[in-house]
């Protein structure tokens, strides 16, 4: 099953979208927001199969073109994003390139920061920024939505927990991230609102596609009209995503509607290219002794997306342009 939401005041209107991302159709009378569905997912998502079902089948007659500009991020707005560092050659390119080794502990327990929930950006929105010096990159990520999670769950315990998968956007503004970690105290202006995709589908919709926490299809970044990646998000994950929420939940619980990010993904076959500027920016420094590749400028345009094993996107493509605020 795949659900979007359409754009409609601050959290959108919930539609159920057809395998091919071609039709849609509100699912009115069962829940007027992805968070609603969410809130009663075990009561609701039966009557939303039918829906489902039924949009496939060509029965309902209300059913719309999709477009997925008018849409929002299928969660316009979250209780509480929290994004990862799962791929472990993404965390060693960054370490490597300022000269230090990569402490044991990382491949123990993933890193995670508290990301901007309440203005999310949708798929198709500009990202704005005030000035191009403080290095504006994007970073294509796999992300995961939860319902409850209670405090202390275990990785096969969150995995029961995980309800939709997205791609996401993890917007970074490189320069001005090395400051605040050198105040001990974590990032803040350095990463600004995310964007996610058109839809998000429920796991048995990507058939062999998800196994073991882990979606095993490369994601693909076109930056300004020419691909520079497509790693395999299942390889080299160093940490699963029931892995991740039960990270988070280790001390609190986790509400319906909690957005979990895998992290940047990166593989070690280097061959695969990168899912961001800063990658391309290492490499260049490890082998070259300097970044030659700039970040982010005002009119550049990122896409990013997922296709099965027929073609076929997944998800719907993130593109954005950026813009001065």
């Amino acid at each position: 099953m795949k659900l979007a939401s359409l754009k409609d005041g601050r959290d959108g209107r919930l539609v159920v979208v057809d395998r091919r991302l071609q039709k849609c159709v509100a699912a009115n009378g069962i829940a007027d927001t992805l968070q609603h569905a969410l809130d009663e997912w075990d009561n609701l998502l039966p009557r939303l199969r039918e829906l489902a079902e039924a949009l496939e089948s060509g029965r309902r007659r209300d059913a719309q073109p999709f477009n997925p500009r008018l849409c929002a991020a299928p969660l316009a707005r979250a209780f509480q994003i929290a994004d990862g560092s799962a791929y472990l050659s993404h965390v060693e390119l960054v370490r490597r390139a300022r000269g230090s080794d990569m402490p044991p502990e990382f491949k123990t327990e993933p890193l995670m920061y508290q990301a901007v929930s309440d203005s999310i950006m949708g798929p198709m929105d500009p990202i704005i920024a005030a000035d191009e010096a403080y290095g504006i990159d994007f970073e294509a990520e796999v992300a995961v939505i939860t319902g409850d999670v209670p405090m202390g769950s275990s990785a096969e315990e969150a995995a029961e927990h995980i309800r939709l998968i997205m791609i996401m956007n993890d917007v970074s503004l490189r320069n001005l991230i090395p400051a605040e970690l050198a105040k001990g105290f974590g990032f803040f202006h350095g990463k600004p609102p995310n964007a996610f995709s058109p839809v998000a589908v429920t796991p048995e919709e990507l058939g062999s596609a998800w196994k073991d926490g882990k979606i095993h299809l490369p994601i693909i970044s076109t930056y300004n009209g020419r691909e520079i990646g497509r790693p395999d998000a299942g390889a080299d994950m160093q940490f699963s995503f029931p892995q991740l929420i039960a990270h988070a939940a280790k001390t609190r619980p986790l509400g319906a509607g909690t957005i979990i990010g895998s992290g940047t993904v990166s593989n070690y076959d280097r061959s695969r290219g990168v899912s961001c500027l800063a990658e391309i920016r290492m490499i260049e420094k490890i082998e070259q002794g300097e970044s030659k590749t700039s970040f982010m400028k005002f009119g550049d345009t990122i896409r990013i997306e997922m296709k099965d094993g027929a073609g076929q996107s997944v998800f719907g493509a993130i593109e954005q342009k950026v813009l001065a605020a």
